[in-house]
């Protein structure tokens, strides 16, 4: 039986996602759970508390996962840790500016902005990510 959240899945894990260190791809998970929270909390009508709680959620994730991901870059040695990390910085402001526009009351949670978030994610694990896996894993 399909479940009430469930239904409102905007963003389902993939293989295709996975960067072959279980660590950063569950990471990836959560991150991909939280907007798939975002979504069912929008489509069930929860109020703006809720709505914006889950966004602080998301943003915390997003710094924490981010500064984990450079820490083991640096560590292991990748050779576009710079590019990396200021792509990084540029998507924790698009996240960060989302969320402080939905608290001032600028913005909605709109399928517009679950589209943004889900692309925004998608886009950066299949073309950033898988870069510094391919150069990592194939040490």
């Amino acid at each position: 039986m399909i479940t009430e959240t469930e239904k409102h899945v905007i963003f389902p894990w993939r293989d295709a996602y996975s960067v072959g260190m279980p660590e950063i791809d569950n990471q990836h998970k959560g991150l991909i759970r939280l907007i798939n929270e975002l979504q069912s909390a929008m489509m069930e009508g929860n109020g703006k508390n809720v709505l914006a709680g889950i966004m602080d959620d998301l943003v915390r994730y997003t710094e924490s996962h981010f500064a984990f991901e450079e820490a083991m870059m640096r560590k292991r040695g990748y050779s576009q840790l710079a590019a990396h990390s200021a792509e990084h910085k540029r998507l924790t402001g698009q996240v960060c500016e989302l969320r402080d526009k939905f608290r001032g009351g600028k913005v909605t949670i709109s399928m517009e902005v679950m589209k943004f978030l889900k692309d925004w994610l998608a886009d950066h694990i299949l073309n950033r990510d898988q870069a510094y896996a391919k150069e990592l894993n194939g040490r």
